[in-house]
């Protein structure tokens, strides 16, 4: 017999929060997207690449007092970390059953998840597009990182 599925972990950059995810993500639940708002870029520091959840399957391993929530518009709440910023998920009032669950928060996505959509893309500046600079595996040249810095 098999081990159980964990699903999937993520967490914070701090570390003080960590979560599991056991469910669908995407699918009937909703397009998987790439957020190209004003609000998801602030929040971000870019476009937000999000899946539809089930609130049910998110659960706080550690750090459920390190989690909070701003209500970012009328009945919308976004879950962060409140020592480092990082965010970790968007719920509705009106859908108490469901999440957004942030992807740049999961520590490996499902091989086969995909991004179905970017949207709100009306308003987005240039930079949040594909583009055909060089791409490197880790820095771009010339650039000597602080030790055990990243991006």
């Amino acid at each position: 017999m098999s081990e159980p599925d964990p699903g999937l972990t993520g967490g914070c950059l701090c570390g003080a929060v960590r979560f599991s995810y056991s469910g669908p993500l995407g699918g009937e639940l909703g397009a998987v997207t790439v957020c190209h708002c004003a609000q998801c870029r602030r929040a971000q520091g870019y476009a937000a690449a999000v899946a539809p959840a089930l609130a049910r399957g998110f659960v706080v391993l550690r750090g459920r007092g390190e989690i909070g929530e701003y209500e970012s518009s009328p009945g919308k709440w976004r879950g962060f970390c409140r020592s480092c910023g990082s965010p970790l998920y968007s719920r509705r009032d009106a859908r108490p059953d469901d999440l957004r669950l942030r992807l740049g928060a999961v520590d490996a996505a499902p091989p086969g998840l995909k991004v179905e959509a970017h949207i709100f893309t009306a308003g987005a500046p240039a930079w949040s597009f594909g583009d055909d600079a060089p791409r490197y595996a880790w820095f771009e040249p010339g650039r000597q990182p602080a030790a055990g810095a990243g991006g």
